[in-house]
């Protein structure tokens, strides 16, 4: 029984979390049903989620919508695997050595102002219109999160730890590696976390770059050929596909904070 209650209450509390996270997105439903049955919006500007589904089932039909969906995803993820690692390494640069943060640090900044769009233009006269110019927009945008966040965790870690690990022969590489990445664990994921939802965000601009195929494609074609529902459709995939990317980065975070916090314990 002393087993079985702590399961039962987290049951109920991850129910209760579930329910509270569907009340919002409900209540959008039934404003959008009402807005495109009052006649606030014509069917042309916002299609009742009706018509949404139906264009998902005829996409499904045409065995479309998973070539989109992949191609969104593989670039995502390959943009996020390359900004993110970038950003983990200059990051760590960073936050190791006081030099190469006065030095890095002001023009990171300052890029890290420039809008997806702008690159656009730039990347298409560097890199052609292949696939290589949409996963280099994906990776810089994940990168600035990742990097923010890592060069800012190991700027706040404790000093009395730094020269604990430099006691302990520890420096350059190895005390990153070691002492400073081990003791900002929780801040990294976050960051990549927050790299990943960048990554999503600048899928639209990358597929903006001469794409035939991918969910950003979906919504510029809809909104050229006057399809509304389809727009809407691809703007609900963006969403459901992030927050299913985000959540699945999420378990790994609990996982390995957990595993974490028990080995410390442990030891």
């Amino acid at each position: 029984m002393t087993l079985t209650a702590p399961k039962a209450v987290a049951n109920v509390q991850k129910g209760r979390r579930v329910a509270l996270g569907a009340v919002v997105p409900l209540l959008v439903l039934a404003v959008w049903q009402w807005a495109a049955s009052s006649g606030v919006y014509s069917a042309a500007q916002l299609p009742p989620p009706a018509e949404v589904v139906a264009a998902l089932r005829e996409m499904v039909g045409r065995g479309e919508l998973w070539h989109h969906i992949a191609i969104s995803t593989q670039r995502v993820l390959a943009g996020f695997a390359i900004g993110s690692l970038m950003g983990l390494a200059l990051g760590g640069l960073v936050g190791l050595s006081r030099t190469a943060s006065d030095v890095l640090t002001p023009t990171i900044q300052a890029i890290r102002a420039v809008p997806s769009l702008a690159w656009v233009p730039l990347l298409l006269l560097w890199l052609g219109i292949g696939e290589t110019p949409k996963i280099v927009l994906v990776a810089i945008g994940a990168f600035f999160p990742v990097y923010t966040t890592v060069s800012a965790a190991l700027a706040h870690i404790d000093p009395h730890l730094v020269e604990v690990g430099r006691a302990y022969g520890r420096k350059g590489l190895g005390l990153l590696g070691t002492v400073l990445f081990p003791a900002a664990t929780p801040a990294i994921l976050s960051g990549l976390r927050l790299g990943l939802a960048q990554g999503w965000l600048f899928l639209v601009a990358a597929e903006l770059i001469a794409s035939s195929m991918g969910l950003g494609f979906l919504l510029i074609d809809s909104q050229n050929t006057g399809r509304t529902d389809i727009m809407l459709l691809a703007i609900i995939l963006l969403a459901v596909i992030g927050k299913l990317c985000d959540t699945v980065l999420g378990v790994v975070e609990s996982r390995l904070l957990h595993n974490s916090g028990r080995g410390t314990s442990s030891g």
